[in-house]
C-alpha cells in the first residue's frame, strides 16, 4: 500500500513512479500522444506544487510557510495539521504541498476506509521517518481507529492487541516521527479529543473573483487553451468561490470552443458555453434553480420543509440540504428558519418576479 500510495503522488510531478508497471507504459504513452497538453491525469496536472504556486488563501498560506519553516530549522518534524472549509478549496493539494515542501512522501487515505483500528495501524506501521500521512474526511473515521490514533498523534506509538478473551496480549509499537495532515468539511463533527491534538489548524475559505480569475488563467495555461481575460473573469465570477468548479468549467468551456468556435475562448464565447451547459450569471444551476422555482413559485416563497423541496424536485433531502443550499444561503437567495426554509427578496428577482410587499 505504502508503494502504491506513494507512487500517486510522484505522479503529479513527473508523469511516472517507481511502482509503474513497464508492461503498461507503451499503452500509456500512445494514448497520451492523442491527447492535448494537460489532458492525461487533468486534476493532477492543474494542482500547484508549493506554496509560491497556491493562488488565494494567502492567511492560511503565511501561517503553514512558518510551521513548516520552523520545524525545518529546528530539524524536526512539523506539529499536525488541520485543514478545515468547504469541498472544493484546495485541502488535498495543500496536503501535497505539505509534503512536497518537507521533501517527504506522501501517504494518503480517508476517513470512511479506516472502519477498524487494525486498518489505521497497518498505514501507520508502514510509515517512515518524516512521512506525510493524509486522512481526507477525517470527521468519518470510525471511532476504534479515531482512539488509536490520539496516542500515535501525541507519543507516536501504538498498542496492537493480539488474542482475544484472558489470553489477549497488547504489543507496543512505536512509530517514527510523523505529521498527520488531515482534511475535513464539518469541523463541528471533530471529537474534542482529537481536534486538540492538532498543532495547527486552518480554515479555508471561499475564493474571491480576483483570485479565481488567477486560478483560471493558470489553468488555460497549462490546458494550453487561449483564453481572454474577460472571459476568465467571466467564468470566475459563476464558480462559486470555488476553484474545484471554476476548473471544470473551464474544461466544459474549452469542449464547447473546440467543438463551435475557433478553439479560442473570448466572452461571447464563454456565455454562451455556460449557457449551453445551464449556469447562469450566479453561478446556480439546474438544481437550484429548481429549487429556487419550486420554493417561490410553488410554495409562494416559504417557510418550506426541505423534505417537501427535495419531493418537488425529484432529489434526495441531504443533495438539497447539502449540495444546493449552502450555495443559495450564501448567495443570500434562501433562508434557513425554523418553521422551514424562506426565499428572499433576491431569490424573487433572480427568477424575474416582484417580491411580495413585507
Amino acid at each position: 500500500m505504502g508503494d502504491i500510495e506513494r507512487t500517486e503522488f510522484n505522479v503529479g510531478g513527473t508523469g511516472g513512479g517507481a511502482g509503474a508497471s513497464s508492461a503498461a507504459a507503451p499503452s500509456n504513452a500512445d494514448l497520451s500522444a492523442r491527447l492535448q497538453p494537460g489532458d492525461g491525469d487533468a486534476e493532477l496536472s492543474l494542482r500547484p506544487k508549493s506554496l509560491g504556486e497556491f493562488i488565494g488563501q494567502p492567511k492560511v498560506r503565511g501561517q503553514l510557510d512558518l510551521v513548516l519553516g520552523g520545524a525545518r530549522t529546528r530539524g524536526v518534524v512539523p506539529d499536525h495539521v488541520l485543514l478545515a472549509g468547504p469541498p472544493g478549496l484546495g485541502k488535498t493539494t495543500m496536503a501535497m504541498i505539505i509534503a512536497q515542501e518537507l521533501g517527504t512522501s506522501l501517504r494518503m487515505t480517508s476517513g470512511p476506509a479506516l472502519e477498524r483500528a487494525g486498518d489505521l495501524a497497518a498505514m501507520l506501521s508502514n510509515l517512515m521517518e518524516g512521512d506525510v500521512l493524509f486522512i481526507d474526511e477525517i470527521h468519518r473515521m470510525a471511532r476504534p481507529a479515531e482512539e488509536m490514533l490520539y496516542m500515535a498523534m501525541e507519543d507516536f506509538r501504538i498498542d496492537v492487541i493480539v488474542g482475544k478473551g484472558p489470553g489477549a496480549t497488547s504489543i507496543p509499537i512505536e512509530l517514527p516521527p510523523f505529521t498527520l495532515v488531515a482534511a475535513t468539511t464539518r469541523a463541528g463533527m471533530l471529537t474534542g479529543p482529537l481536534r486538540d491534538r492538532f498543532g495547527f489548524t486552518a480554515q479555508m475559505e471561499f475564493y474571491d473573483t480576483a483570485d479565481l480569475t488567477d486560478v483560471i488563467t493558470r489553468a488555460a495555461r497549462i490546458l494550453g487553451v487561449d483564453i481572454a481575460g474577460d472571459a476568465a473573469a467571466e467564468i470566475a465570477s459563476r464558480s462559486r468561490g470555488t476553484p474545484r468548479i471554476a476548473n471544470r468549467l473551464l474544461r466544459r468551456v474549452r469542449d464547447y470552443a473546440d467543438v463551435r468556435a475557433d478553439g479560442r475562448i473570448s466572452l461571447d464565447v464563454a456565455r454562451a458555453a455556460l449557457l449551453v451547459f445551464d449556469v447562469d450569471g450566479l453561478g446556480l444551476d439546474r438544481l437550484d434553480r429548481a429549487v429556487l422555482d419550486s420554493l417561490i413559485r410553488t410554495h409562494g416563497g416559504g417557510p418550506v420543509g426541505v423534505n417537501t423541496l427535495a419531493v418537488a424536485v425529484g432529489e434526495e433531502p441531504t443533495t438539497v440540504e447539502e449540495v444546493c443550499e449552502p450555495y443559495l444561503v450564501r448567495a443570500g437567495m434562501v433562508a434557513r428558519t425554523s418553521r422551514g426554509r424562506v426565499a428572499t427578496p433576491a431569490a424573487w428577482r433572480h427568477l424575474g418576479l416582484e417580491p411580495p410587499v413585507g
